[in-house]
Order: structure tokens, then sequence, then C-alpha cells
């Protein structure tokens, strides 16, 4: 359920801080029940944060992942996970897989590192915040 991202809006998150990213991203996926991960032939992308552990970036719309695919992920195309399938099988599959998630990198920031399950939280947060307004 992709949204319409204006040049604007664009402009405007990339350049929030890390943690706004984050929070935009966060309301984001709750909002339209999606993200969006940059995948090839082999699979999922994965990247090494500053501390040399092991990230999937993700991103809450596709221009973003497709604007971050240059360079050596040039041949990345943007997949969209819903949500649902994120928190039941991509969350536990990390964990098991001792990966973190790189949330909303920019061209020139790795994002916000965080655990799968830290982000989930923060996710269930938003959607319970939601059905009480």
């Amino acid at each position: 359920m992709s949204y319409t991202l204006t040049t604007a809006d664009k402009n405007a998150a990339q350049m929030m801080r890390d943690d706004e990213r984050f929070n935009h991203f966060v309301a984001r996926v709750c909002e339209h029940q999606e993200l969006w991960i940059l995948t090839d032939e082999h699979g999922c992308m994965m990247l090494t944060s500053d501390d040399d552990e092991d990230c999937i970036p993700v991103w809450p719309h596709a221009d973003y992942a497709r604007d971050w695919a240059r360079d050596d992920w040039s041949h990345c195309t943007p997949e969209a996970l819903s949500l649902q399938v994120w928190l039941a099988r991509w969350v536990p599959g990390m964990e098991e897989d001792e990966l973190l998630v790189a949330v909303f990198p920019t061209l020139d920031e790795t994002g916000v590192v965080v655990e799968p399950r830290e982000l989930e939280e923060a996710i269930v947060r938003k959607q319970k915040q939601g059905r009480h307004n």
C-alpha cells in the first residue's frame, strides 16, 4: 500500500537527524503497513555498521531505497515487505542470525542501528498509540 512521496517530503526526511528519521520510519511503516529493503539475485542486501555489525537496511518508501542503490549496490532493486511478514518472519530470523537493522539510512549515514526486536517494540508502541487517538 505504497504512498506518493513528493520531492519536498523526500528532501525534508533526508535532512532529519537519525533519531527523527527513525521516528518518521516507524510512523510511515505503521501507517502504510509496509517497509522496503534492497534485493538482488542473491537475496537481501546487507551492510556493515561502523561497529562491524551486519545489518539489513530498511526504508519507509521504495524511492529512498532506490536512491540508496548506487555504486556497489546499483544492481539492487527495492522490494516491499508487509509489516505483518516483517514482524512474523524477519524479526525472529534476524535475531536467530544475529543481524541488526539499519533504519532509514541516507547516502552519507548508516541510520539508526538497532536490534530487530527493538524496532518491533517501537512499531508496536506506535500502533498502540494510534489505536488510542
